[in-house]
C-alpha cells in the first residue's frame, strides 16, 4: 500500500467512523452529508458504494431525513420510533463506514465496518435511547423536544465535521463513545440494583 492510498484508506476510516456515529443520533442525515460528499468529490469512496451519491438516492435519503426530523418531535412516536432507529443506525453506520474505507480488502473494509461503524452507530443510539427515557420518565415526555433537537445538532455537526475534518470527528467520536459507555454501564447499574431491591421486596 502506498502512502497516498495509506492516506486515503485513514481518511476515509476516520470520516466513516465520524459519519458512522452520527447514525447514532439520526438514521439518514448522515448518510445524506455523506452522499453529498461524495457527489463533490470532498472524499474517497468505494466504488461499489458510489450509488449513494446517485441523484435518486440523494432525493430519498433528503426526504427520509426530513420526515425522521418531524416525527422525532410528536410525542411518544418518538420513543415508538427508537425500537426501530436502534437496529437501523447499526445498518447506516455499517453502510457508512464501508462507503468511506478504500483501498483495503474487501473482508477487511466490512469487518471494520460492522466492528467499527456498527458499533459507534449502536453504542451512540443506545446513549440518546437512554437519555430519552430518562427524560419521559422524569417529565412525561415534555422535555424529549429538547432531546430531539440536542439529537439532530448533533447529527449535522458530527456530519460535516467528519466530511471537513476527518481526524477531529474520530478524536470527537472516541470522547463521546468514552462517556457513552460510562453512562450506558451506570444506567445498566442502576437498574439491575433497582431490580435486586424490587425482588427483596417481593
Amino acid at each position: 500500500m502506498d502512502d497516498i492510498t495509506l492516506l486515503q484508506t485513514l481518511t476515509g476510516l476516520a470520516a466513516g467512523v465520524g459519519l458512522a456515529a452520527a447514525c447514532g443520533f439520526r438514521v439518514f442525515l448522515p448518510l445524506l452529508v455523506g452522499g453529498i460528499a461524495l457527489r463533490l468529490g470532498a472524499l474517497p469512496a468505494q466504488d461499489a458504494l458510489a450509488w449513494l451519491s446517485s441523484t435518486p438516492a440523494l432525493i430519498g435519503l433528503g426526504t427520509a431525513t426530513a420526515l425522521e426530523g418531524v416525527a422525532y418531535y410528536v410525542p411518544w412516536l418518538d420513543n415508538a420510533l427508537d425500537s426501530i432507529a436502534t437496529p437501523a443506525s447499526v445498518v447506516a453506520g455499517t453502510l457508512a463506514a464501508a462507503a468511506l474505507l478504500v483501498g483495503v480488502d474487501p473482508f477487511v473494509q466490512w469487518t471494520l465496518a460492522t466492528v467499527v461503524g456498527g458499533g459507534a452507530a449502536g453504542t451512540v443510539q443506545l446513549g440518546t435511547v437512554a437519555t430519552r427515557a430518562a427524560s419521559t420518565g422524569t417529565t412525561g415526555g415534555a422535555a424529549n423536544f429538547l432531546v430531539s433537537t440536542a439529537e439532530g445538532v448533533g447529527a449535522i455537526a458530527l456530519s460535516v465535521v467528519a466530511v471537513v475534518v476527518p481526524v477531529v470527528a474520530f478524536l470527537v467520536v472516541a470522547v463521546v463513545l468514552f462517556f457513552a459507555v460510562r453512562a450506558l454501564r451506570r444506567w445498566w447499574i442502576r437498574r439491575a440494583e433497582a431490580g435486586v431491591g424490587q425482588l427483596a421486596t417481593d
